[in-house]
């Protein structure tokens, strides 16, 4: 089966996932991510993200090591990397890989679908243009 075309409409924007395994507690590492996600809201081309947890947390075994899932929208790629080379950026990932261990990928919008009724995003991450 072909692949889709790609969807012209978020041609440019990108977003980051990133799925992080805490070796810290939880309260510490959500403190860090806040200080690290308000600094990147702060960078150019930042459009939104989401902090996500595991439906069943907590429902799982005791030893099992909490996870955390971080989804950020960009502009473009060239807005995420240079928010990542920003000079103050290193200190804000030491903070979380004190506390985590993490698997980062950033992704190319290919197919957006939105639900019928439900008003969709306009320009690039679903900000208004």
């Amino acid at each position: 089966m072909p692949l889709p075309e790609p969807n012209d409409a978020d041609s440019g924007t990108v977003t980051f996932v990133n799925r992080f395994t805490l070796s810290g507690s939880a309260e510490d590492f959500e403190a860090a991510f806040a200080e690290t996600a308000e600094f990147l809201c702060r960078r150019p081309g930042f459009r939104r993200h989401t902090l996500l947890v595991p439906a069943d947390t907590g429902r799982g075994p005791a030893d099992a090591r909490p996870q955390y899932v971080n989804i950020a929208v960009w502009d473009d790629e060239a807005s995420f990397r240079a928010a990542v080379a920003h000079p103050e950026f290193p200190a804000h990932a030491a903070a979380l890989r004190a506390l985590s261990t993490s698997e980062p990928a950033l992704y190319r919008h290919r197919q957006v679908r939105v639900a019928p009724g439900v008003p969709a995003p306009s320009g690039p991450g679903g900000r208004a243009r």
